[in-house]
């Protein structure tokens, strides 16, 4: 593992985020909860902000259940001391980048390719899509 990364420093991050995320989500609870229907005690445009309001909220809620998700297996990967070094390469993920994203599983050169392969693979899908549509 790597000397310059503070691990203990870092699981005490990562674990008060965990638990920010999960205060985030029992208050953000209600909000996600079906819209009522009774078109009777509110306006049918009400209605529409209320269900447009709670698509919002469920989609900051998965956001929020992914990030604890990346976050637990940073934990994992503290203990298991693998954690600082890439998935895809085993080189060293650098201080810099761990500090910003603590979850980061990917070093700077592994997250470019990354990056690249899957735009390549975006176009590609695209044209093909096209090619579909109109033959």
């Amino acid at each position: 593992m790597m000397e310059d990364i503070k691990t203990d420093t870092l699981r005490r991050a990562i674990i008060d985020e965990i638990a920010e995320l999960d205060r985030l989500r029992g208050q953000a609870r209600d909000s996600c909860a079906p819209v009522e229907q009774d078109q009777q005690s509110i306006g049918r445009l009400s209605r529409l902000d209320a269900m447009q309001q709670q698509a919002i909220n469920i989609a900051h809620d998965v956001r929020r259940q992914h990030r604890q998700v990346l976050l637990s297996a940073a934990l994992k990967r503290i203990d298991d001391r693998d954690y600082g070094y890439c998935d895809q390469c085993d080189d060293l993920i650098g201080a810099g980048r761990l500090a910003i994203d603590s979850a980061a599983m990917l070093c700077v050169r592994s997250m470019k390719l990354f990056i690249c392969v899957r735009r390549t693979v975006d176009v590609y899908l695209c044209r093909m899509v096209g090619l579909l549509q109109s033959g």
